[in-house]
């Protein structure tokens, strides 16, 4: 009996490691990010360098503020996931060159460091306070984050004429 109790418990504690080295739902995040990447560079490509300081509204960000805009935040909640710096600085450079780089430099710096983490470093708490969150939860902002903003690009392209790309799943 005691036998028994002791292989049930070491089981369960395997399961439990096991399940801290899984990746699969780090898999599915980074299967997502690559998908968001190709569609964001697709909505890139589609405005012509020339509208990219187009503005929907005279309040708005341009589309290459847009795309820097996205770049940069999606770089900034995957960094404070990860506990480390952006890559990227500040955007000023709004043009298209300049912002299919950056967003290529962000996805790059947010798939790279997902791939590093295990689904029990997905449940790691970071932050403080107020600001306190799960890694999870910070690259999920930054997934969501960039698809409003990604949204309202499209509507920039709607604007010029240019029908946007489909998302692929």
């Amino acid at each position: 009996m005691k036998s028994a109790v002791i292989v049930a418990i070491f089981a369960t504690c395997i399961g439990l490691v096991q399940g801290q080295d899984s990746k699969t739902l780090v898999d599915a995040m980074v299967k997502h990010y690559q998908a968001s990447r190709e569609l964001a560079l697709a909505v890139a490509d589609a405005m012509p360098a020339d509208d990219y300081s187009f503005k929907a509204t005279p309040p708005e960000m341009s589309f290459g503020q847009q795309m820097n805009h996205i770049a940069s935040a999606n770089a900034n909640y995957c960094a404070a996931g990860l506990g480390t710096k952006s890559p990227l600085g500040k955007l000023e450079d709004a043009s298209k060159t300049a912002a299919v780089k950056n967003l290529n430099t962000a996805f790059d710096f947010c798939i790279d460091g997902l791939k590093e983490l295990t689904d029990g470093g997905l449940t790691k708490t970071v932050g403080s306070g107020a600001q306190q969150s799960t890694v999870f939860e910070r690259f999920w902002g930054g997934f969501t984050h960039t698809a409003h903003h990604r949204g309202q690009a499209e509507v920039y392209l709607r604007l010029k004429g240019i029908t946007p790309p489909q998302y692929k799943f």
